[in-house]
């Protein structure tokens, strides 16, 4: 009995435990969201919990003080004396609150507190975002014109042509490594996988101006094949190793059993191999597809910062203005960006669990 209460209490302090710490994460991302539909008068001015109902001082009425009050000595307002710098912050009087309306003028502004929401709510940042904001330009005659930028569309597509490739090719390639290193048996085996692990602790920094001379001399830098393989080659080794956790502990006895029957290799991996490791192949895949998705620095080096091949990160970071005067832009983009994440997310997630669990048990 005391085992039984023991358990139950352990598993409501976990549970406890994954609620805090389930707020702690949603929380920017709610007020992230809410602030993807205020105005940008609104973002500047308050904060995004400003629109739930709220405590809110009220200007109310204002008292005209003497011309003559010196701001040095105690101040007296309604048959009380506070201090400028109490009037300057706001003093509690009573139901109410003192404040300097016009400090020069010697007027105060008796507040009222009372609920008080701003739901004002508008789509014209995401209007702005996907189609481009318009800006007024003035002409050297002294005319205005209005000029429409670009919207995210063609970042998007430019994303996502590089993205899908990007993981299902290493994907592909490090799979059948996996396969090789797992249950073929051939020379350097043991020395070329070592070797392929090794490389997960090479950061990317170190081979981008190497690779960058490279792609150079052969043409590739600024195409979709470049920066195709380039993500290839930075996403292998991590790929081979979590494919070959999952491969290597498959049951011998399918492999016996499919030689007795005289398959090949290929059609092992094809007909079998590739089936059994589909939670794998969805868990790795949704990890590259986010990098990949999210990616700045292998896309600006392989690839360039034009906006005929601008991805999602870049134009986004484009969007805030060179002074910075546009920063409220970045919230609906940020949703925007998150979309195609998710829904592979949520589309692969069933596999997910069994991925990660996938080689953790023998038997």
């Amino acid at each position: 009995m005391v085992g039984k209460k023991k358990r139950k209490g352990g598993k409501t302090l976990v549970n406890i435990v994954l609620g805090v710490i389930c707020f702690l994460w949603l929380l920017p991302t709610l007020g992230l969201f809410i602030s993807s539909f205020r105005p940008a008068a609104d973002i500047l001015q308050t904060g995004w919990w400003k629109v739930f109902p709220h405590q809110e001082w009220t200007a109310g009425e204002t008292l005209q003080l003497s011309k003559d009050v010196d701001l040095r000595a105690p101040i007296e307002v309604n048959g009380k004396t506070y201090s400028d710098d109490e009037l300057k912050a706001g003093v509690k009087a009573d139901d109410s609150r003192l404040i300097w309306e016009n400090r020069r003028a010697r007027t105060v502004n008796v507040q009222e507190q009372g609920w008080k929401t701003t739901p004002e709510l508008t789509l014209d940042n995401y209007n702005n975002v996907l189609s481009g904001k318009e800006y007024k330009l003035k002409e050297a005659d002294g005319s205005e014109t209005t000029q429409k930028g670009t919207g995210l569309s063609q970042a998007f597509w430019n994303t996502l042509t590089i993205a899908v490739p990007a993981t299902v090719i290493p994907v592909l390639i490090a799979s059948f490594a996996a396969y090789a290193f797992a249950w073929l048996r051939f020379p350097g085996r043991k020395t070329l996988f070592v070797i392929i692990i090794a490389m997960l602790v090479i950061p990317i920094q170190v081979a981008l101006i190497p690779v960058l001379k490279d792609y150079t001399a052969l043409g590739l830098n600024g195409s979709y094949l470049g920066i195709w393989l380039a993500h290839t080659a930075f996403g292998l080794p991590l790929v081979t190793y979590f494919m070959y956790n999952f491969i290597s502990q498959l049951p011998k006895d399918l492999f016996e059993s499919a030689f007795i029957d005289g398959a090949s290799h290929f059609t092992i991996f094809s007909r079998l191999i590739l089936p059994l490791s589909v939670p794998a192949l969805a868990s790795i895949g949704i990890f590259q597809f986010l990098w990949v998705w999210n990616d700045y620095l292998v896309s600006l080096i392989f690839i360039g910062n034009q906006p005929s091949v601008q991805v999602m990160s870049m134009k986004i970071a484009d969007l805030v203005g060179s002074r910075g005067n546009d920063w409220h832009l970045l919230t609906s983009a940020a949703f925007i960006s998150m979309l195609m994440p998710l829904a592979i997310f949520f589309l692969l997630q069933k596999y997910f669990v069994r991925g990660l669990m996938g080689g953790s048990v023998k038997g």
